[in-house]
Protein backbone atom coordinates (compact mmCIF):
# COMPACT_ATOMS: atom_id res chain seq x y z
CA UNK A 1 0.00 0.00 0.00
CA UNK A 2 1.40 3.31 -1.05
CA UNK A 3 1.87 6.08 1.43
CA UNK A 4 -0.75 8.36 -0.16
CA UNK A 5 -3.69 4.91 0.39
CA UNK A 6 -2.18 4.68 3.69
CA UNK A 7 -2.96 7.92 5.09
CA UNK A 8 -6.76 8.02 3.00
CA UNK A 9 -6.87 4.65 5.15
CA UNK A 10 -6.52 6.18 8.43
CA UNK A 11 -8.24 9.16 7.62
CA UNK A 12 -11.56 6.95 6.88
CA UNK A 13 -10.95 5.45 10.48
CA UNK A 14 -10.40 8.35 11.77
CA UNK A 15 -13.94 9.24 10.11
CA UNK A 16 -15.26 6.48 11.93
CA UNK A 17 -14.16 7.11 15.11
CA UNK A 18 -15.34 10.51 15.01
CA UNK A 19 -18.66 9.37 13.76
CA UNK A 20 -18.61 7.44 16.66
CA UNK A 21 -17.05 9.81 19.56
CA UNK A 22 -20.02 12.27 18.68
CA UNK A 23 -23.26 10.52 19.12
CA UNK A 24 -25.20 14.43 19.52
CA UNK A 25 -24.67 14.41 15.78
CA UNK A 26 -26.49 11.84 13.30
CA UNK A 27 -24.38 11.55 10.23
CA UNK A 28 -27.07 9.57 8.55
CA UNK A 29 -29.01 12.65 7.49
CA UNK A 30 -27.63 15.42 5.17
CA UNK A 31 -27.62 18.05 7.90
CA UNK A 32 -25.81 15.83 10.38
CA UNK A 33 -23.35 14.94 7.99
CA UNK A 34 -22.60 18.45 7.11
CA UNK A 35 -22.56 19.54 10.50
CA UNK A 36 -19.11 16.97 11.12
CA UNK A 37 -17.81 18.47 8.64
CA UNK A 38 -18.37 21.73 9.56
CA UNK A 39 -17.12 20.96 13.05
CA UNK A 40 -13.82 19.05 11.80
CA UNK A 41 -13.38 22.24 9.59
CA UNK A 42 -14.10 24.70 12.70
CA UNK A 43 -11.72 23.03 14.76
CA UNK A 44 -9.11 22.99 11.65
CA UNK A 45 -9.47 19.02 11.14
CA UNK A 46 -8.90 19.83 7.72
CA UNK A 47 -8.34 16.61 5.96
CA UNK A 48 -11.25 14.97 7.70
CA UNK A 49 -13.28 18.24 7.15
CA UNK A 50 -12.54 17.20 3.06
CA UNK A 51 -13.29 13.04 3.56
CA UNK A 52 -16.79 14.20 5.63
CA UNK A 53 -17.64 17.21 2.41
CA UNK A 54 -17.26 14.19 0.36
CA UNK A 55 -19.07 12.04 2.13
CA UNK A 56 -21.83 14.72 1.90
CA UNK A 57 -21.72 14.45 -1.33
CA UNK A 58 -21.69 11.24 -2.37
CA UNK A 59 -24.31 10.01 0.30
CA UNK A 60 -26.54 12.96 -0.53
CA UNK A 61 -25.96 13.95 -3.87
CA UNK A 62 -29.64 15.26 -3.82
CA UNK A 63 -29.31 17.45 -0.92
CA UNK A 64 -28.83 21.31 -1.29
CA UNK A 65 -26.07 20.56 1.45
CA UNK A 66 -24.28 18.51 -1.34
CA UNK A 67 -23.33 21.77 -3.12
CA UNK A 68 -22.48 23.52 -0.10
CA UNK A 69 -20.35 20.74 0.47
CA UNK A 70 -18.78 21.30 -2.83
CA UNK A 71 -17.85 25.01 -2.11
CA UNK A 72 -16.89 24.35 1.33
CA UNK A 73 -14.04 21.82 -0.26
CA UNK A 74 -12.83 24.32 -2.53
CA UNK A 75 -12.54 26.92 0.38
CA UNK A 76 -10.43 24.66 2.33
CA UNK A 77 -7.94 24.49 -0.36
CA UNK A 78 -7.85 27.89 -0.84
CA UNK A 79 -7.38 28.35 3.17
CA UNK A 80 -4.60 26.06 3.33
CA UNK A 81 -3.10 27.73 0.24
CA UNK A 82 -3.12 24.87 -2.11
CA UNK A 83 -4.01 27.10 -5.28
CA UNK A 84 -3.77 24.80 -7.86
CA UNK A 85 -6.51 21.79 -6.44
CA UNK A 86 -8.61 25.18 -5.04
CA UNK A 87 -8.79 26.01 -8.91
CA UNK A 88 -9.75 22.64 -10.43
CA UNK A 89 -12.40 22.34 -7.45
CA UNK A 90 -14.05 25.92 -8.10
CA UNK A 91 -13.58 25.07 -11.75
CA UNK A 92 -15.75 21.78 -11.50
CA UNK A 93 -17.98 24.19 -8.88
CA UNK A 94 -18.53 26.67 -11.69
CA UNK A 95 -19.28 24.30 -14.55
CA UNK A 96 -21.47 22.10 -12.45
CA UNK A 97 -23.16 24.87 -10.97
CA UNK A 98 -23.16 28.05 -13.41
CA UNK A 99 -26.33 29.56 -11.76
CA UNK A 100 -25.50 29.02 -8.05
CA UNK A 101 -26.33 32.18 -6.19
CA UNK A 102 -22.67 32.60 -5.26
CA UNK A 103 -21.34 32.06 -8.74
CA UNK A 104 -19.84 35.67 -8.49
CA UNK A 105 -17.73 34.82 -5.01
CA UNK A 106 -16.36 31.91 -7.01
CA UNK A 107 -15.28 33.03 -10.39
CA UNK A 108 -13.80 35.13 -8.09
CA UNK A 109 -11.89 32.57 -6.31
CA UNK A 110 -10.98 30.97 -9.03
CA UNK A 111 -9.10 33.64 -10.79
CA UNK A 112 -7.64 34.16 -7.29
CA UNK A 113 -6.54 30.76 -6.65
CA UNK A 114 -4.78 31.24 -10.87
CA UNK A 115 -2.96 34.58 -9.25
CA UNK A 116 -1.67 33.00 -6.26
CA UNK A 117 -0.30 30.33 -8.27
CA UNK A 118 2.25 33.33 -9.92
CA UNK A 119 5.68 33.09 -9.29
CA UNK A 120 7.17 35.87 -6.96
CA UNK A 121 9.92 36.91 -9.98
CA UNK A 122 9.07 37.51 -13.42
CA UNK A 123 11.67 35.88 -15.15
CA UNK A 124 9.61 32.23 -14.62
CA UNK A 125 7.12 31.25 -16.20
CA UNK A 126 3.67 33.83 -16.20
CA UNK A 127 1.14 32.04 -18.10
CA UNK A 128 -1.28 31.58 -15.57
CA UNK A 129 -1.82 35.18 -15.39
CA UNK A 130 -3.54 35.07 -18.73
CA UNK A 131 -5.95 32.64 -16.89
CA UNK A 132 -6.69 34.58 -13.68
CA UNK A 133 -6.89 38.09 -16.22
CA UNK A 134 -9.85 35.88 -18.09
CA UNK A 135 -11.83 35.22 -14.92
CA UNK A 136 -11.19 38.95 -13.47
CA UNK A 137 -12.64 39.96 -16.46
CA UNK A 138 -15.71 37.95 -16.33
CA UNK A 139 -16.34 39.08 -12.85
CA UNK A 140 -16.22 42.58 -13.77
CA UNK A 141 -18.30 42.20 -17.17
CA UNK A 142 -20.21 39.67 -16.28
CA UNK A 143 -21.71 40.55 -12.41
CA UNK A 144 -21.01 44.26 -12.43
CA UNK A 145 -22.76 44.95 -9.30
CA UNK A 146 -20.92 42.16 -7.51
CA UNK A 147 -19.05 43.04 -4.25
CA UNK A 148 -16.08 41.73 -5.56
CA UNK A 149 -15.69 43.67 -9.05
CA UNK A 150 -13.38 46.31 -6.78
CA UNK A 151 -10.80 43.68 -6.05
CA UNK A 152 -10.97 41.65 -9.17
CA UNK A 153 -9.75 45.14 -10.87
CA UNK A 154 -7.10 45.49 -8.63
CA UNK A 155 -6.06 41.99 -9.47
CA UNK A 156 -6.26 42.05 -12.62
CA UNK A 157 -4.18 45.38 -12.60
CA UNK A 158 -1.56 43.64 -10.60
CA UNK A 159 -1.67 40.59 -13.29
CA UNK A 160 -1.39 43.05 -16.25
CA UNK A 161 1.61 44.57 -14.65
CA UNK A 162 3.91 41.68 -14.00
CA UNK A 163 3.15 40.63 -17.75
CA UNK A 164 4.32 43.89 -18.92
CA UNK A 165 7.25 43.92 -16.88
CA UNK A 166 8.32 40.62 -18.27
CA UNK A 167 7.80 42.35 -21.63
CA UNK A 168 10.17 44.81 -20.85
CA UNK A 169 12.66 42.44 -19.21
CA UNK A 170 12.80 40.18 -22.90
CA UNK A 171 12.58 43.46 -24.82
CA UNK A 172 15.59 44.96 -22.75
CA UNK A 173 17.80 41.75 -22.93
CA UNK A 174 17.75 41.46 -26.67
CA UNK A 175 18.14 45.53 -26.31
CA UNK A 176 21.53 44.94 -24.70
CA UNK A 177 22.42 42.77 -27.36
CA UNK A 178 22.04 44.47 -30.18
CA UNK A 179 19.32 42.30 -31.61
CA UNK A 180 17.06 45.87 -32.51
CA UNK A 181 14.44 43.48 -34.29
CA UNK A 182 13.80 41.27 -31.78
CA UNK A 183 13.41 43.88 -29.09
CA UNK A 184 11.61 46.32 -31.02
CA UNK A 185 8.53 43.47 -31.51
CA UNK A 186 8.98 43.27 -27.81
CA UNK A 187 8.90 46.54 -27.47
CA UNK A 188 5.91 47.26 -29.43
CA UNK A 189 4.38 44.70 -27.85
CA UNK A 190 4.25 46.28 -24.67
CA UNK A 191 2.93 49.03 -25.95
CA UNK A 192 0.17 47.16 -27.97
CA UNK A 193 -0.61 44.49 -25.17
CA UNK A 194 -0.22 46.80 -21.72
CA UNK A 195 -0.52 50.65 -22.44
CA UNK A 196 -0.87 52.79 -19.03
CA UNK A 197 0.42 51.03 -16.45
CA UNK A 198 3.81 52.80 -15.83
CA UNK A 199 6.05 51.08 -18.93
CA UNK A 200 4.86 53.50 -21.92
CA UNK A 201 8.12 55.73 -21.73
CA UNK A 202 10.62 52.58 -21.78
CA UNK A 203 8.77 51.14 -24.42
CA UNK A 204 8.38 54.09 -27.12
CA UNK A 205 12.17 55.26 -26.27
CA UNK A 206 13.28 51.58 -26.47
CA UNK A 207 11.52 51.27 -29.96
CA UNK A 208 12.42 54.63 -31.14
CA UNK A 209 15.89 53.41 -31.04
CA UNK A 210 15.37 49.86 -32.27
CA UNK A 211 13.71 51.43 -35.50
CA UNK A 212 16.35 53.50 -36.00
CA UNK A 213 18.85 51.34 -35.66
CA UNK A 214 17.16 48.66 -38.10
CA UNK A 215 16.23 51.61 -40.38
CA UNK A 216 12.86 51.60 -39.92
CA UNK A 217 12.79 55.63 -39.99
CA UNK A 218 8.70 56.05 -40.24
CA UNK A 219 8.79 53.85 -36.97
CA UNK A 220 11.38 55.56 -35.37
CA UNK A 221 9.78 59.08 -35.76
CA UNK A 222 6.17 58.14 -34.86
CA UNK A 223 7.55 56.92 -31.55
CA UNK A 224 9.96 59.64 -30.71
CA UNK A 225 7.36 62.15 -31.79
CA UNK A 226 4.68 60.40 -29.25
CA UNK A 227 7.31 60.21 -26.64
CA UNK A 228 8.57 63.62 -26.68
CA UNK A 229 5.09 65.04 -26.42
CA UNK A 230 3.18 62.51 -24.24
CA UNK A 231 6.13 62.63 -21.74
CA UNK A 232 8.09 65.20 -22.64
CA UNK A 233 9.61 66.07 -19.15
CA UNK A 234 10.50 62.08 -18.56
CA UNK A 235 14.26 61.09 -18.40
CA UNK A 236 13.23 59.05 -21.56
CA UNK A 237 12.87 61.82 -23.81
CA UNK A 238 15.35 63.75 -22.72
CA UNK A 239 17.32 60.86 -23.57
CA UNK A 240 15.67 59.89 -26.91
CA UNK A 241 16.34 63.75 -27.59
CA UNK A 242 20.15 63.77 -27.29
CA UNK A 243 20.25 60.49 -28.76
CA UNK A 244 17.97 60.86 -31.73
CA UNK A 245 16.75 64.55 -32.12
CA UNK A 246 19.34 65.43 -34.65
CA UNK A 247 18.39 62.78 -36.91
CA UNK A 248 14.56 62.04 -36.30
Amino acid sequence: MNRRLFITALLWIAFGLGCSSTPDIDTSTPEGAYKLAEKYEKDERFEEAIVQYTQVKNKHPYSKLATEAELRIAEIHFKREEFVEAQSSYQVFKEMHPTHPQIDYVTYRLALSFFNQLPSTIDRDLSVADRAILYFDEVIQSYPKSQYVGEARDYKQKALKMLAEKEDYIAHFYFIRDHYESALARYEGVLDKYPNLGFDEKALYGAAVCAYKIKELGKAKNYYRKLTSDFKNSAEAEKARRELGNYL
